[in-house]
């Protein structure tokens, strides 16, 4: 008998899919990977793009549910599964804060962060969606000084993909490596399901290299 709760995971790995990988495993969740090479440029095939237009990963299918966005993707598994605890119930003070941080990621966090990569002029302050670099990031670094996690005490799904988000762009050198910002990726980085999901993908992203014709 199949699953109900069983989630597809449309995937590539070392992507932006990764969080919501990590957060698959940290609810507990049954899931399938329907993996894209994404070197090889299948994202952009017809084929996925009949899933997401827009050729972006990740994506999940839950049924007849198809849920793009990760930010969308994160409060759906969240919710699919409350039984991990990992999201406040809808009756619960936490649920506005927890559903702010989330959505925060989606609407100021990641375009400041392309417009910082990119090196673009970002817009003036009053029609910026992100006020401007400097104080959407501080914003931040406030709320996790409260610590140790986003909300304080208690860990959530907001959390797996902060994480992941921080551990990434510090990578990269896109956030600065501010103590706060630091302690926090290495807390949720150094939890047992990062680290098999990052193992996997490091062997699943050779793979795909080697693929690729020279």
């Amino acid at each position: 008998m199949t699953d109900p709760n069983r989630i597809t995971l449309y995937y590539s790995p070392q992507s932006r899919a990764t969080g919501t990988r990590v957060l698959l495993e940290e609810l507990g969740a049954p899931y399938d990977l329907h993996v894209l090479n994404m070197k090889a440029g299948e994202q952009r095939k017809p084929a996925y793009l009949a899933i997401n237009p827009l050729g972006k990963v990740p994506a999940i299918r839950h049924g007849e549910a198809l849920v793009t966005e990760q930010v969308a993707i994160t409060i759906y598994l969240a919710d699919l599964f409350p039984q991990a605890g990992l999201t406040p119930a809808l009756n619960d003070p936490l649920r506005g804060p927890y559903l702010r941080w989330i959505a925060y990621y989606g609407s100021s966090f990641e375009p400041a962060l392309i417009d910082k990569f990119m090196q673009r002029e970002p817009a003036p302050i009053t029609q910026s969606p992100y006020a401007d670099y400097d104080t959407m990031l501080g914003a931040l670094e406030g709320q996790l000084s409260r610590g140790p996690y986003l909300l304080g005490e208690r860990m959530t799904a907001a959390d797996v993909l902060w994480g992941v988000a921080f551990s990434w762009t510090m990578m990269f050198g896109i956030v600065p490596k501010k103590d706060v910002f630091v302690r926090y990726a290495e807390r949720m980085t150094s939890r047992p399901a990062f680290q098999r999901i990052n193992a996997a993908d490091e062997e699943m992203a050779a793979q795909h290299a080697k693929a690729i014709p020279s």
